[in-house]
């Protein structure tokens, strides 16, 4: 693991943790009294995703709708190191490219909220699919947890995965898990924990092959983004998708939604559904 040493370290990690950007996530729907962390929960359909979920949440969870949204969200809460960790369930989705509403939604959860923790579940069996969404979502975060779940079964089917070689490649901590038999939780509860409070420092593994044209043109249109929409997070990340065509960003920035994500999404109506 990557520690942080020095105080001088610790104070720049916590200046610049997504924590101080509570506002995003309040407009982003989320009611942040008495909370320390949020955390995001990510991962294709069928992972386990919900078990996860409902593990590290309990019974104190609450259901409702995304902002100007059908789709459904789950969100819940734990506490740990005496500290409170909101939980949100974000849609099951292979992608964050946005060719579905509930791929919109993750992504601009993750890249408008800026959760201080996003947690990917992924099926150990299934490894080599589900790192597509996992490598997408280091792309526009530097904090992040995978969940490798089902372990259980993929040892039923003779499967070995060198959780330490993943980790290190993807410059994140890994951690196995079979959630149905509430295994791993602690150590997923611990990681999560570390990475929220800076104790551990994520490295992601990035894609850093772009020809030297396309970095011009990435960094040319980020910074007119950043003239047009100032407060707008990972300039270079929607750089990207607009010279690749992303139908969605290029609407948003036509329509004006892009620069509302960060300065005025309404704030959703959620429904207790038990405490």
């Amino acid at each position: 693991m990557n520690r942080v040493s020095g105080s001088r370290k610790s104070n720049k990690q916590h200046q610049s943790c997504p924590v101080h950007h509570r506002e995003n996530l309040i407009r982003l729907g989320l009611n942040m009294k008495h909370v320390d962390y949020v955390i995001g929960l990510a991962g294709n359909p069928n992972t386990g995703k919900s078990t996860v979920f409902n593990n590290l949440t309990g019974l104190r969870q609450h259901t409702g709708n995304w902002p100007g949204k059908t789709v459904t969200r789950a969100e819940g809460g734990f506490s740990y190191k005496g500290k409170r960790f909101k939980v949100v369930d974000l849609p099951g989705t292979y992608s964050l490219l946005s060719t579905s509403t509930d791929e919109e939604v993750a992504r601009n959860f993750i890249l408008f909220g800026r959760p201080d923790v996003t947690v990917v579940v992924a099926d150990a069996t299934r490894l080599e699919r589900n790192l597509n969404l996992v490598l997408q979502i280091l792309e526009i975060t530097d904090r992040a947890v995978l969940c490798l779940n089902l372990m259980d079964e993929a040892r039923r089917n003779h499967i070995e995965i060198d959780v330490r070689a993943l980790s290190r490649e993807l410059g994140i901590p890994v951690i196995p898990a079979a959630a149905y038999r509430k295994e791993g939780m602690q150590a997923l509860t611990g990681a999560v924990e570390q990475v929220a409070a800076g104790s551990y420092v994520c490295k992601p593994h990035r894609i850093k092959n772009h020809s030297v044209k396309l970095n011009h043109a990435i960094s040319v249109l980020s910074d007119k983004l950043a003239g047009e929409f100032p407060d707008l997070p990972n300039l270079n990340w929607v750089a990207l998708r607009l010279l690749e065509g992303d139908d969605s960003i290029i609407g948003a920035i036509r329509s004006g939604e892009l620069g509302s994500l960060t300065t005025g999404v309404p704030q959703a109506q959620s429904q207790t559904q038990s405490n």
